[in-house]
């Protein structure tokens, strides 16, 4: 698990990143990144994987938690 802090143009953006086993023992990288104006942009990847799921959402009602992150791609990651 990794949470920054990042600095642009004088807003603070929370960065955080975790990795997920599924119930068939996929894994599956997040990503959660805070936007000024209360976005975020969130992703899911599935390692060794090229295809990356990514989610921009305009009013997030920051701060998410991982459980809110993994829920915008459940119907995605349920798919083999």
């Amino acid at each position: 698990m990794k949470t920054k802090k990042l600095a642009s143009r004088g807003f603070q953006m929370a960065r955080e990143e975790w990795v997920k086993t599924c119930p068939d023992d996929r894994k599956v990288k997040f990503v959660y990144q805070e936007l000024p104006k209360d976005g975020a942009f969130l992703t899911a990847q599935v390692p060794g994987n090229e295809v990356v799921y990514s989610v921009l959402l305009a009013k997030a009602n920051n701060p998410l938690s991982r459980e809110d992150v993994e829920s915008h791609f459940e119907g995605e990651l349920s798919k083999k």
